[in-house]
């Protein structure tokens, strides 16, 4: 069974920083584009930036220069840093990855928990 762990929310002042982990857990993963995703009350989940398995990365203009997505795929985790935090990156922080279970699996995507940010003052 695969599961992904978020980690590392919090609450922290305007113009802080967080950094947010997911892992995957599961044997012998396939692991492709690892994602992070935002939702804040009332509004809908919104991509914010996205790693290939190779390690190219895209992110949402709204993030741009102040976050930075990295992973570690030898412990298939990704990582979302986030400085000069605002307090409209207030959300639900969720990461997505896309996985097969073995060489021969179908691809699906999988959901983390989310973990909550909150900037504030």
């Amino acid at each position: 069974q695969v599961q992904l762990v978020e980690s590392g929310g919090g609450l922290v002042q305007p113009g802080g920083s967080l950094t947010l982990s997911c892992t995957a857990s599961g044997r012998n993963l396939f692991i492709g584009t690892m994602e992070w995703y935002r939702q804040a009350p009332g509004k809908q989940r919104d991509l914010v930036g996205a790693m290939t398995s190779g390690g190219s990365a895209s992110y949402a203009d709204s993030v741009k220069g102040r976050f930075t997505i990295s992973r570690d795929n030898a412990k298939n985790t990704v990582y979302l840093q986030m400085n000069d935090l605002k307090p409209e990156d207030t959300a639900v922080y969720y990461c997505n990855a896309a996985i097969r279970r073995s060489y021969y699996d179908v691809t699906n995507k999988y959901w983390g928990q989310g973990t909550q940010v909150t900037v504030s003052s």
